[in-house]
């Protein structure tokens, strides 16, 4: 029941997410085109690759979703970092084409005084970047707060390409009022902060990525929580190692426990099962807990 309501989470917001960036790129890139505006043409491409990067995600969610089966026994969740990756140097190509045009445009104005001029269609893109502020910020809270309830690194990342998107607009709408007041030059400057913008957030998206493709551990504060969990729990008497390794959205937790040696194999047994349980039950995104019980014949501290 839970797997079915986080894929109908994630079919609701991957669909607002690309008819939500579908028109504002579409009212953008006509804005920017009527008012001649570089920045604002570069948003709206930004915009338009934010389209088939919320496809990509969208898909990579999906398929992460999928029960485990014969041929992956362990199910499917690292396909989400797949779908990250591929965010990532999707936003990494957006950000250099976007860099490319801008320097290109601010070398033609420093070296042949050429520079885009703008027209009276200035305040169309002035309201433009307004809008998209606006729409990206709201993006950006859906994708942010589904992404926090379901522990997906996809719907996070897209969440922090929102949030870039934003600075982003406000980058556009700065050389928009620049290009009013007389210096049109600013428009392009500000294609270069967004350029920046864009490439910080993709190599952001690539490490958070990869982590979980290379079984990085979970973080300090959880593993900690972990422990807490077990030495609470009767019968055990020590945490001898604990392992845990991340599987795209997922936690997997190996860990190894210390009992009295003279107890049944049967008490052992259900004291391993007691700490399987209270680690999967407790631990909000642990898929697994495999639990070792190592004999002791005597308790720590005595």
């Amino acid at each position: 029941m839970e797997q079915q309501e986080e894929k109908k989470m994630i079919e609701r917001v991957s669909i607002g997410t690309i008819f939500g960036n579908f028109f504002l790129s579409l009212f953008k890139f006509i804005a920017g085109i009527l008012a001649r505006s570089q920045g604002l043409l570069s948003d709206a491409i930004d915009s338009l690759g934010d389209v088939i990067a919320s496809f990509i995600v969208m898909i990579g969610l999906r398929v992460s979703h999928k029960e485990s089966d014969e041929g992956h026994p362990f199910g499917h969740e690292r396909f989400e970092p797949i779908a990250t990756l591929l965010l990532g140097m999707l936003l990494f190509v957006s950000g250099c084409t976007i860099g490319y045009t801008a320097a290109k445009d601010i070398y033609l104005y420093f070296a042949k005084n050429i520079v885009r001029q703008f027209n009276d269609f200035t305040l169309v893109a002035l309201i433009a970047a307004c809008v998209s502020i606006i729409g990206k910020e709201i993006l950006c809270f859906f994708n942010r707060r589904v992404g926090k309830k379901i522990h997906s690194t996809a719907l996070m990342a897209s969440a922090w390409n929102f949030q870039i998107d934003v600075l982003s607009s406000i980058g556009a709408l700065a050389g928009i009022i620049g290009a009013m007041c007389g210096a049109p030059i600013l428009d392009s400057f500000a294609s270069v902060i967004i350029c920046i913008f864009i490439l910080i957030t993709s190599i952001r998206v690539f490490i958070s990525a990869i982590n979980r493709l290379v079984d990085k551990s979970c973080d300090e504060k959880t593993v900690q929580k972990m422990k807490e969990i077990i030495l609470s729990i009767s019968g055990v008497i020590d945490i001898d190692s604990i392992k845990t390794r991340m599987f795209g959205s997922k936690i997997y937790v190996e860990v190894e426990i210390s009992v009295l040696g003279e107890i049944t194999v049967s008490e052992g047994h259900a004291i391993a099962e007691e700490v399987h349980h209270q680690i999967e039950t407790q631990l909000e995104g642990v898929k697994h807990c495999m639990v070792h019980v190592n004999p002791k014949t005597y308790a720590s501290g005595d």
